[in-house]
């Protein structure tokens, strides 16, 4: 088992919420509170550190695919982590260019710059703090940090910003680069907050209203709760329910994955048939909204449902199609059908 033991100790403190939710800022804050307390911290932004090109997706006929995205960026998160382990567990050598070529090396050398100067210091008992700086709106996301802490013998910690969603989208249209309004929108509907009652990794969580200024004393919680996760590293699961939930969730994310696929080849069908029986173009436009509105929610409830409800299947065990056909199929029928009838009553 790999352990950090050049660093001690060390912490890895995930931030999440909506864009523009506050979380830039708030590491801002962090970085100088940990810096009066001598502490070395790095803010690990993956928006600075994963090419925007990896945020593109295909906007189709049924509108924005935020499972496609999600799929996406995958592979550059874990190439993101890949990184940071490296670090840990080579501190003695600067890297200057990130170990994976995903990464955006202009981006990575501050981060690994201010971690490792000076370099008498990897081993004096200086604490290490590491903040992750993105969305990570599916508990999905943020296991895999765990599991890295947990690899590393590290301390795990997480802060959620909670800000509605007014409040994010006025805030993101005032930035040189705004995201598609769409695609937080979407990201509202589908973010899973920090559930310690649902997910037991998940203990060491709080939650911030950063609709407002953040406080003080928020800061002040938040540096408590780094130094908990700093007095208390991860150790290796004894037993493997932990793998048990993280293979839960691996699932969970490709069924949905393959559900969505599915819903996508029936909304085409749909399509279809309504230009088949001539519905005007106008009412074509509509037509794929309601579809795609259909589909979120349907995705989004047949994830809820497979996390909180149903036990631990094998993903071949799963019969996706048929779970499509009986329920999101049924509703897409309804619409087409109303569609239809209401163009030749015209």
């Amino acid at each position: 088992m790999a352990e950090a033991a050049q660093w001690s100790p060390a912490c890895l403190c995930v931030l999440c919420g909506l864009p523009a939710a506050g979380k830039s800022t708030l590491t801002r804050r962090i970085v100088g509170t940990a810096a009066e307390r001598g502490w070395r911290a790095a803010v690990v932004s993956y928006d600075e550190l994963i090419p925007e090109m990896a945020y593109y997706t295909d906007v189709e006929e049924d509108g924005l695919n935020l499972t496609d995205m999600h799929s996406n960026w995958k592979s550059y998160r874990q190439a993101v982590l890949q990184c940071i382990e490296q670090v840990l567990e080579q501190p003695e050598v600067v890297v200057e260019l990130p170990s994976n070529p995903l990464i955006n090396g202009a981006a990575w050398q501050p981060c690994v710059q201010a971690l490792l100067q000076p370099k008498e210091s990897h081993t004096d008992g200086t604490p290490l703090l590491f903040l992750l700086d993105d969305n990570f709106y599916y508990p999905s996301m943020r296991y895999e940090v765990y599991q890295l802490a947990r690899k590393l013998s590290l301390g795990f910690c997480q802060v959620y910003l909670q800000c509605d969603l007014e409040t994010c989208i006025r805030r993101n249209q005032s930035r040189p680069k705004p995201i598609p309004i769409k695609v937080i929108m979407e990201m509202e509907k589908r973010l899973e907050f920090p559930n310690p009652q649902k997910n037991p990794w998940e203990s060491q969580s709080i939650s911030l209203n950063s609709t407002n200024d953040v406080s003080k004393s928020d800061i002040q919680r938040v540096m408590e709760l780094i130094s908990v996760a700093l007095d208390n590293p991860l150790s290796p699961a004894e037993d493997n329910s932990e793998q048990k939930e993280a293979d839960r969730l691996k699932c969970a994310t490709s069924v949905v994955h393959q559900a969505d696929q599915a819903c996508r080849r029936l909304i085409s069908e749909a399509m279809k048939a309504a230009r088949e029986n001539q519905v005007p173009s106008e009412h074509m436009r509509v037509l794929a909204a309601r579809l795609n509105e259909c589909k979120v929610t349907f995705l989004h409830d047949l994830r809820k449902q497979f996390l909180q409800e149903v036990c631990f299947l094998q993903e071949e065990d799963i019969g996706v199609e048929q779970v499509v056909k009986n329920i999101f199929d049924d509703k897409k029928n309804e619409i087409l059908s109303q569609f239809i009838s209401n163009h030749k009553t015209m």
